[in-house]
């Protein structure tokens, strides 16, 4: 898992879009519709559900979605879209009546997809307790609820029992495995990440106190950004030391990094869960993970923690029933399912917090930092952030001021966000 759009500037622009591309809509009548339960809503003969065209996300699914066939009769029409594309052809089908009644979509796309008005807000009623707190804080935006979160996903270490007995607690642990096991011309390394990547800097910075923008209550003031800030200023020193000590080659890609690791040649990786499989192959039982090491402050680094969720479509004409397939899909027992199958965490808070999962050693460090980490921002103006803190990350790995770089890159942002509209 932000704000700078009222909710009235956001009916206004909702009504206008919605005119101008599909059928009218009350907006608040819209809000409502999926507010009760199923009692008085008619049943359908079916529910269109656009899924991520991932095979073993299919078969968790096709699984637990014949269970609710079974349950209420309702056949689950399970069409695969890749979900980075799911947006643009709801955008066409939807108005035709050609679309989902239930779409998935990673969270920090969220404030992009109402602004668009192609979903409608989720009462998930007592269920809400039923999520990470975390997983619900990403999916809320303008103090609605925009998704029945499912997944959840940060990054961590990972490290190889061969080259070190435990895992790095501290920063300063870390810093003193990656001088001693570090030989860069015979390509051995104590310790890589992508370094020149913001997605995976952003901990370091935000650790120290440094963010991205400034989060009230749920609320992003996007005319606040804590980029350049004397916190990130601190991360990006301690990152830069990575590359003038040595310890991290420039321009190390996520291929190089992965075929090092699984060649044996890494003690400490910091990636994402993703990897476990390919790591666990080449390691076996020498592998293991852990959250990210505590920095001297005595703070967490806090990652960026993403969550993929159903969304309701503006355009059901079955809304209730929509939810109500949501929180089935995503409860207790088929989160678990759906775990075993498509190796990906829960973001049902009895599930992630199971035995299954908190006894799973490669998975543990995973779950920990969750607790630690903060959602991506999921309002339109994120999208401004990123090439900016990239090719800022890229100056200072190079040996760049880090203060001076951060400000261009938040003045950047600045201008970006202005000229698109946004932040108004």
């Amino acid at each position: 898992m932000r704000k700078a759009f009222s909710l009235v500037l956001m009916a206004v622009m909702l009504i206008g879009m919605l005119a101008a591309c599909g059928p009218k809509r009350d907006v608040e009548q819209s809000k409502q519709a999926n507010q009760g339960t199923t009692e008085n809503a008619q049943k359908p003969e079916k529910l269109v559900v656009w899924v991520n065209d991932d095979e073993k996300q299919k078969q968790a699914l096709k699984d637990i979605f014949q269970k609710y066939t079974e349950k209420t009769g309702i056949k689950i029409e399970m069409v695969a879209v890749s979900m980075l594309d799911q947006t643009k052809k709801l955008a066409l089908d939807g108005p035709a009546g050609k679309g989902p009644d239930v779409f998935y979509q990673p969270h920090d796309r969220i404030g992009d997809i109402v602004l668009q008005g192609l979903a409608d807000p989720i009462d998930l009623g007592d269920a809400k307790g039923e999520y990470s707190p975390t997983a619900i804080e990403a999916v809320t935006y303008d103090g609605q609820t925009y998704g029945v979160p499912t997944v959840v996903e940060t990054y961590g270490v990972f490290y190889n029992k061969n080259l070190v007995s435990e895992a790095p607690k501290t920063i300063d642990d870390l810093m003193k495995i990656a001088k001693e096991k570090t030989n860069a011309a015979k390509d051995q390394y104590g310790f890589l990440m992508e370094a020149e990547n913001f997605y995976f800097v952003y901990p370091f910075f935000a650790g120290y106190g440094g963010y991205v923008f400034k989060n009230e209550n749920g609320k992003y003031d996007t005319s606040d950004i804590g980029l350049a800030n004397e916190g990130a200023v601190k991360g990006a020193e301690l990152v830069q030391s990575w590359f003038q000590n040595g310890y991290i080659p420039k321009e190390v890609t996520n291929d190089v990094m992965n075929g090092l690791f699984t060649k044996g040649n890494v003690a400490v990786a910091i990636t994402g869960p993703w990897n476990i499989a390919s790591y666990k192959e080449a390691l076996g039982d020498k592998l293991a993970t852990a959250p990210l090491p505590v920095l001297e402050n005595g703070e967490h680094p806090k990652s960026f923690v993403g969550v993929k969720t159903w969304m309701l479509s503006a355009y059901s004409q079955h809304k209730e029933w929509a939810v109500d397939f949501m929180k089935f899909v995503t409860n207790e027992e088929n989160s678990l399912h759906y775990y075993e199958v498509a190796g990906e965490m829960p973001a049902n808070e009895k599930a992630l917090t199971n035995e299954k999962i908190t006894n799973d050693p490669l998975i543990a460090g995973f779950a920990e930092q969750i607790q630690y980490g903060e959602p991506m921002p999921n309002v339109p103006e994120m999208s401004q952030v990123w090439d900016p803190m990239g090719n800022a990350v890229q100056f200072i790995a190079k040996g760049d001021d880090p203060k001076a770089v951060l400000n261009e890159a938040v003045k950047t942002i600045q201008d970006k966000i202005a000229a698109s509209g946004a932040g108004k």
